[in-house]
């Protein structure tokens, strides 16, 4: 696994925005229209924008997959991080959509504790290369980097199948949520 550089954002959105299309947390707060496709781009655009500021972007050594990942505890706001906001409001979420995302947010924010963690924000594998053990390979490094960091790591999935397969490295289940879907929330502790 390398650091993500600034030029790889693009391979980064097109992981995600591929890896995410049919996700039900991502597009229950996008607006749905035509524009559904170039929304999860902008969503994803931001992503990588707040982790870069405020955690790390990961790509595997194949570039075949990446993870998001945000450290609450060093998040804050800025300027930058004010307008990525607006931006993430006119481009992805819609007007429309802004109560229901950000009532989403402060449940999330409410449920997740309160102490310097690994947020695994998104993690995702170019859909004609999953199954190959690329994702299994990058989570396991991201646990090692946790560990090392000395920080848990905690997430949020609304991909039934993916249940599994968190639970095979060591995470487990604390908190679910019924919103117009069901949300898991997993952590894993520093082990």
């Amino acid at each position: 696994m390398k650091k993500a550089k600034y030029n790889d954002k693009h391979l980064v959105i097109d992981i995600l925005a591929e890896s995410f299309d049919a996700n039900l947390s991502v597009n229950y707060i996008i607006k749905q229209d035509r524009k559904r496709e170039k929304r999860i781009r902008a969503l994803m655009d931001y992503s990588f924008e707040i982790c870069t500021a405020f955690g790390d972007v990961f790509i595997s050594d194949d570039n075949k997959a990446c993870a998001l990942i945000v450290y609450p505890d060093k998040k804050k706001v800025t300027l930058k991080s004010t307008v990525l906001d607006a931006k993430l409001i006119l481009q992805a979420v819609g007007l429309g959509n802004i109560s229901k995302t950000l009532k989403r947010e402060k449940l999330i924010g409410s449920i997740q504790p309160k102490i310097p963690m690994t947020h695994l924000w998104f993690i995702g594998v170019d859909p004609v290369a999953q199954g190959r053990g690329i994702g299994s390979t990058l989570l396991q490094e991201i646990i090692e980097y946790s560990n090392s960091n000395n920080r848990p790591i905690y997430l949020e999935t609304s991909t039934v199948k993916n249940l599994p397969w968190y639970k095979e490295f060591g995470f487990e289940v604390y908190n679910e949520q019924d919103l117009s879907y069901h949300l898991y929330f997993f952590k894993r502790d520093v082990k």
